[in-house]
């Protein structure tokens, strides 16, 4: 099946999706459009994966969560390697790493393999892991012998990947694999790439294994231009890259944003060089170093601020919440557990400083509870 001429990546998607549906190759869920078709020997395929030199040298595996990447989820942990699995649509971190029972069963693997097994038997993995990832699974719905992919339009595995290479996770060595039914491996124009799309090494299939050699360049990290202010709501762990890479002097202006450049005649500002952050915008390591220090602010330095975090767990401990606020880069001067009124107090270095982590933190669950939290200032006055 080849795509028509003059076509769009939607286009390419449609026909996939369309003739997995017409010749009965989808498997469930169904039907396939707007997913990561699973397809009938998707298990097959996956056995393909142990078998790459790629596989055998790597210790820790990212795999995309989807159902048919579900049998290659299952060979890395019998393989007793480091199994990294994203969050859905990233909403509450970035990675999960699967940790099964001690003596896990062959079963048990099976099931820590499964959606609801990657909810049972994983840890979050926070920013501050320096974890290193040394292969990476993703879906498609299209890719080509050449390594072009199509995914199913809404970014989150060249989003993955691009925050990966900001954290340090991955470089332009480590292997990326796709695992896909035979029927989706096309030609795509090389015109429809963009340079935030990563590319794959290798393609597995239920007949093939396909070394791709492709050249192209991975994505050197996120490309803040692309990313809407819906989508930074959304995922709380990208404002906190953002707002890293901005203490760094990178640009991050977002999709719809201008930049400010200077009006003639005006003074220009002096651009941040690596290490140096804005006065208002200070990070967590500047704020975990102060903790650590135990220094007190300068003169002249602006005054503290805290933020108030409402509606606990009653069984939440105060290492349940630190271990969200490293995840999300929001980590205090100072943490004030109060857990049997439910709350806690989080002091930071000045308004703008708790400000930030109060938008950063909106929508936290600890559990199946949301957490409130505002500007403790606000708070005393409700």
């Amino acid at each position: 099946m080849e795509p028509r001429a003059g076509v769009s990546k939607q286009d390419i998607r449609e026909q996939i999706w369309d003739h997995m549906e017409s010749q009965n190759l989808a498997d469930f869920p169904r039907p396939v459009h707007h997913r990561i078709p699973n397809f009938k020997g998707a298990s097959h395929a996956a056995e393909q994966l142990p078998r790459l030199q790629a596989f055998k040298t790597a210790r820790t595996i990212k795999v995309n969560p989807d159902a048919p990447q579900k049998n290659a989820r299952f060979f890395v942990l019998e393989s007793n390697k480091t199994l990294l699995v994203p969050t859905p649509r990233l909403r509450t971190g970035l990675f999960n790493k699967i940790t099964p029972p001690p003596g896990a069963t062959k079963d048990i693997l099976r099931k820590c393999a499964t959606s609801q097994g990657v909810r049972n038997y994983s840890v979050p993995i926070g920013l501050d892991s320096r974890v290193l990832v040394d292969l990476v699974v993703v879906g498609s719905v299209a890719v080509s012998e050449k390594g072009w992919r199509i995914g199913k339009g809404e970014g989150y595995a060249d989003l993955e990947y691009a925050m990966m290479v900001s954290m340090g996770a991955v470089s332009t060595e480590t292997p990326v694999v796709t695992i896909v039914h035979d029927c989706q491996v096309v030609d795509i124009p090389e015109e429809l790439l963009e340079e935030h799309d990563i590319t794959v090494d290798y393609i597995l299939t239920p007949t093939r294994v396909i070394a791709t050699g492709c050249e192209r360049p991975q994505p050197m990290g996120i490309t803040w231009s692309k990313i809407s202010r819906e989508m930074m709501e959304k995922i709380p762990v990208l404002r906190s890259l953002r707002a890293r890479e901005q203490q760094a002097g990178k640009d991050v202006t977002l999709q719809g944003e201008h930049q400010h450049l200077p009006e003639p005649g005006r003074q220009q500002a002096v651009p941040l060089s690596a290490g140096r952050r804005p006065p208002d915008t200070p990070g967590p390591e500047a704020s975990s170093m102060a903790a650590a220090c135990g220094s007190p602010p300068g003169e002249g330095a602006p005054l503290a601020a805290d933020a108030y975090v409402g509606n606990l767990p009653r069984d939440a401990r105060v290492s349940d919440l630190k271990r969200a606020l490293r995840e999300l880069g929001s980590v205090p001067l100072r943490l004030t557990w109060q857990g049997p009124r439910r709350r806690a107090f989080l002091r930071y270095p000045d308004s703008a400083a708790a400000q930030q982590a109060v938008s950063c933190l909106q929508g936290l669950r600890l559990g199946t509870d949301t957490l409130r939290v505002a500007l403790a200032r606000q708070q005393r006055d409700k």
